[in-house]
């Protein structure tokens, strides 16, 4: 099993780039986030991978984080999920979008991807649901952005620290806002729960 490889950009092509390691060149199939991060030619780079050995051939997947890898492993692990509907639905969403839509429920984001029909992205929500939490997946998500700073800059009320996470997920400030307000949070209730409950109204 290849656990990862650190090569130099040898090509880079719309679904995979090819690494040099040690002379050996290796084509790694990827998600649009590390063909961006890829860089031009002769770039050193380190990807995590995924190895598929099929009958007729061996298959390798990169991953710019080991956190992108575990999603995607999860993803496969969803029945009627192969890897390279796996992919797609990474390079459409990311690792946190992904994760914010199965705890929402959010099936019709998840649609959106590519060859992913509304059937599929229940089955990825229903498979991954017990999987996945929201308290990690919002620390996740505030170690990958400065969404911690903000909250603490306007003094941390649970609302704020909500409303802050919306539009740190790529939610319009105005909409995060009409979310939370629906809500209809309460002094008893944490980020955590403001948040959860906001995501499900946006579902709709």
């Amino acid at each position: 099993m290849i656990a990862f490889l650190r090569g130099t950009v040898e090509d880079v092509t719309e679904t995979s780039v090819v690494l040099d390691v040690g002379g050996v060149g290796y084509e790694v199939l990827a998600p649009g986030q590390l063909l961006s991060a890829a860089g031009g030619i002769g770039r050193e780079l380190k990807v995590y991978t995924y190895m598929q050995v099929r009958e007729d051939a061996v298959v390798l997947f990169g991953f710019l984080t080991r956190d992108d890898l575990a999603m995607f492993r999860l993803l496969i692990g969803v029945s009627g999920v192969g890897p390279k509907a796996g992919l797609a639905v990474l390079s459409a969403l990311g690792a946190d979008e992904l994760r914010f839509a199965v705890l929402s429920d959010d099936a019709k984001r998840i649609a959106r991807t590519p060859g992913v029909g509304a059937k599929t992205a229940q089955k990825i929500i229903l498979e991954l649901k017990d999987k996945l939490d929201l308290e990690d997946a919002f620390e996740k998500k505030l170690g990958s952005s400065d969404l911690s700073d903000a909250a603490e800059a306007s003094g941390g009320s649970a609302v704020q620290e909500a409303v802050e996470a919306l539009v740190a997920l790529g939610y319009g400030s105005t909409e995060a806002l009409r979310a939370v307000k629906a809500a209809k949070p309460d002094d008893d209730m944490d980020a955590e729960t403001i948040l959860k409950a906001a995501l499900k109204r946006m579902a709709f």
